[in-house]
């Protein structure tokens, strides 16, 4: 690209369309591995398990959403191999050149939450180890500071620090980074489990929870019905959905560094419907052998790694997890909002100063910790407000776009995509819209139904896909692709 042709308030070398494209099946499956094979990632698969009251319920209802997430991930991640740019500047298209910043900070916002409650559960798994000493364990308990105890307090910011020296380097070490973190926790998750089904007698499908207990660990999750019924089924399902709901927006950014879209759908089949599976289908193994043996419902794997007889295996575990929790952070929660951030202020800030500032947010946060409580709760709360966001790039890009996009322009403040002085208006009246039904009213008020919040980001990508579709077709707020024939550049398509 012809950096003559730019605007410098939308360009900057990080934001540019990937030069190398050496992302090959394996990395793009270990970009799922390093999101799923985490604490929170368990934690969440535990508790869906007790939703779903049986082992097979669980599995049918994992496999199936898993299948929509592929979908829905082969959607963005062939836009992002086929243009070469990441989310933020993908989002120009949509929402205009200087409108994008707003789908960019939401993603960022988002990004800090998540940062933060990865990084609590990482520095949970050292916290659970370390206070197996005696001497720290009284430490643990008698002093406390920020909302925690001083402990949990000196294991985050110690992990929160050591993340940071990960991406010093950039996406290449982001790379090489996850395609040995993500591995190392299956092996992991595989030796916990194994040794549970052993210490359990052997391999048991029948969990032997009962319901008076099943009830009371699922009692505020906000999910209508009993465990097992179709209604608590279908709310497990859309929860599962609802989890990656921040990396539907950016997956672009990694698919971007795959040679083709083959790369990304070959990498996404291996990483998401099989690999979420398996995770799945051991995680569901795991709670029902740790019940067996030590007739409690541990839904935190640090829980269980803490129980062990053995120091070395503990270690062993703590390690591991906190080391994949990182893997996850790394990948969906630091390098989207360093593009994002950076997509501001391009020529101000650079990858790495997005990242960093994002990581700021999220030690600001710890004193609030408001992951804390129920992962449904959380992760439905958090992902209804980017599902308007997702409709919009997706109505825009294959059914308003036709899959079309000139990449050059997506950098020149007065190219197809200036809109209205920058802002596409169809995208921000969806967007808000959208975000009324799915976050605010649920959040604000007690008009919408109980059960609304578990499916708020369904209905902000069908209430934003909706309106946006129905304002493109005004007269008022006619696409600029009605004349994309008689412009010149690069067209990317599908």
């Amino acid at each position: 690209m012809d950096q003559k042709d730019v605007t410098p308030g939308l360009y900057n070398e990080d934001l540019a369309p990937a030069k190398e494209r050496n992302w090959g099946v394996f990395s793009i499956f270990n970009v799922w591995t390093s999101d799923v094979h985490s604490l929170w990632g368990y934690y969440l698969a535990a508790s869906l398990f007790l939703l779903c009251g049986s082992f097979v319920n669980f599995i049918i209802t994992i496999g199936l959403s898993s299948l929509v997430i592929f979908a829905i991930m082969n959607l963005i991640g062939y836009a992002g191999a086929k243009t070469g740019v990441p989310y933020p500047v993908l989002a120009r298209a949509s929402f205009g050149v200087w409108g994008a910043n707003l789908p960019a900070l939401v993603r960022a916002v988002v990004a800090c939450f998540w940062y933060g409650a990865q990084t609590a559960a990482a520095s949970w798994a050292i916290v659970a180890l370390l206070t197996r000493n005696a001497t720290l364990l009284a430490f643990h308990q008698n002093y406390h500071m920020l909302g925690h105890s001083t402990l949990e307090v000196i294991c985050f910011v110690v992990v929160w620090a050591l993340q940071l020296l990960i991406i010093q380097r950039g996406m290449e070490t982001v790379r090489r980074f996850q395609d040995w973190a993500g591995p190392a926790v299956w092996v992991m998750m595989l030796i916990l489990a194994v040794g549970l089904v052993i210490q359990a007698g052997g391999l048991k499908l029948s969990h032997g929870i009962p319901l008076d207990l099943l009830l009371h660990e699922t009692k505020d999750a906000g999910v209508p019905g009993a465990p097992g019924s179709p209604s608590a089924l279908l709310a497990a399902g859309a929860v599962w959905i609802t989890y990656f709901a921040a990396l539907y927006l950016n997956f672009c950014d990694f698919s971007r560094y795959a040679p083709d879209t083959a790369t990304v759908r070959r990498g996404n089949l291996w990483g998401l419907p099989v690999n979420l599976i398996l995770f799945s289908l051991v995680a569901g193994v795991t709670t029902i052998a740790a019940y067996q043996v030590y007739g409690e419902v541990l839904l935190h794997p640090e829980q269980i790694s803490a129980k062990f007889d053995s120091w070395f295996l503990a270690l062993l575990a703590a390690l591991t997890f906190a080391v994949a929790t990182l893997g996850i952070n790394v990948v969906a929660n630091f390098v989207s909002p360093a593009f994002d951030i950076s997509n501001v202020f391009p020529h101000k800030i650079s990858f790495k100063g997005g990242g960093y500032i994002t990581a700021f947010i999220a030690l600001c946060l710890y004193p609030l910790s408001p992951w804390d409580g129920n992962a449904a709760h959380f992760v439905g709360a958090v992902g209804a407000i980017m599902g308007p966001l997702l409709g919009i790039i997706l109505v825009d890009y294959y059914l308003i776009a036709r899959r079309r996009v000139e990449v050059e322009q997506l950098y020149q403040e007065n190219g197809i995509y200036r809109f209205h002085r920058g802002w596409n208006m169809a995208a921000l009246i969806a967007t808000i819209v959208g975000g009324l039904f799915s976050s605010a009213l649920p959040l604000l008020t007690d008009w919408m139904p109980e059960w609304w919040g578990i499916y708020g980001w369904f209905f902000g990508v069908l209430i934003g896909a909706v309106v946006y579709g129905v304002l493109c077709r005004l007269p008022v707020m006619k696409h600029p692709f009605a004349r994309l024939g008689a412009l010149p550049g690069r067209v990317a398509r599908i």
